[in-house]
């Protein structure tokens, strides 16, 4: 997609997309001059961005790991999926359970193209073209209601997606709720969310000019929350501890359930993006 010619319908190459700048900051192809433009834009200000991006995918596989084999839940709605690349969710967890069944949201066209495209390559995963924060244009959409039993446990993931909410403050609360309300006991929550330091420190520094940069270009306005803020969002869940012998609490997505000890002191990639896992009881 390094032209501007042949975009998909509904597509404007001459504005940046979140999903299509993620996609670059992953290694992706499918993202045009302009988004590059945009990540480059934001390294300015924070050079570690891209890891930011892969330690939430590194969360992705590893938290998908656990709800399909530890959690047993064989039924998946990602919100804000954005586009496909290495280790999307169906394909972590249809390891564990070959017919787990995933639907994937997210109101891009660029990543409607790609969702689509994985009907033709697995009979269990399902798209719709949607905006997670118009939460009934999901809830009630017939391609969500057949594809998932909303009588059996579902996972539902919001992952580096409720933070772009334009900067209303208590939205990703309406919609986390609306979800939460629906679902049925044993199902899960999991958010990974920018966190906010709150305490004057370089890392706040960083992350405020990071944030002024995004706000003053053509992106949606993204939103950092403290801690307090990401475990309001799950309404009052049984939270799932990040690791052994800790209570369940907010942490870094690099800290939760790593793969292995973290050799020295973590980047600000790895302590400045939140996440939070829960289950309904």
């Amino acid at each position: 997609m390094s032209g501007e010619t042949g975009a998909p319908p509904g597509v404007d190459p001459g504005t940046p997309s979140v999903a299509r700048v993620y996609d670059h900051l992953l290694g992706g192809k499918d993202n045009y001059e302009v988004d590059r433009r945009q990540a480059d834009a934001i390294k300015q200000h924070m050079p570690e961005v891209a890891d930011v991006a892969w330690q939430n995918r590194n969360f992705l596989i590893r938290l998908c790991r656990f709800l399909a084999d530890s959690a047993g839940v064989t039924q998946y709605l990602d919100c804000g999926s954005g586009l496909p690349t290495a280790e999307n969710v169906h394909q972590v967890v249809q390891r564990v359970h070959q017919e787990a069944k995933v639907a994937y949201v997210d109101y891009d066209p660029v990543v409607a193209a790609h969702g689509r495209a994985l009907l033709d390559e697995n009979e269990h995963t399902e798209y719709l073209q949607a905006d997670f924060f118009d939460p009934p244009s999901i809830l009630e959409a017939e391609v969500v209601r057949r594809h998932l039993d909303w009588d059996r446990p579902i996972a539902v993931l919001f992952l580096a997606a409720l933070h772009h909410n334009a900067g209303e403050g208590s939205r990703a609360a309406e919609v986390t709720r609306a979800f939460a309300e629906r679902l049925p006991s044993g199902s899960y929550l999991a958010i990974s969310h920018v966190l906010d330091p709150g305490d004057g420190s370089e890392d706040d520094r960083i992350l405020q000019e990071t944030l002024r940069e995004i706000r003053n270009g053509p992106m949606k306005t993204i939103t950092a929350r403290t801690a307090a803020e990401i475990l309001e969002l799950v309404h009052g869940w049984e939270v799932i501890p990040p690791g052994p012998g800790r209570p369940g609490e907010v942490t870094a997505v690099s800290d939760w359930w790593p793969d292995g000890p973290m050799l020295g002191r973590p980047s600000i990639a790895q302590r400045i993006l939140g996440c939070v896992v829960a289950r309904k009881p």
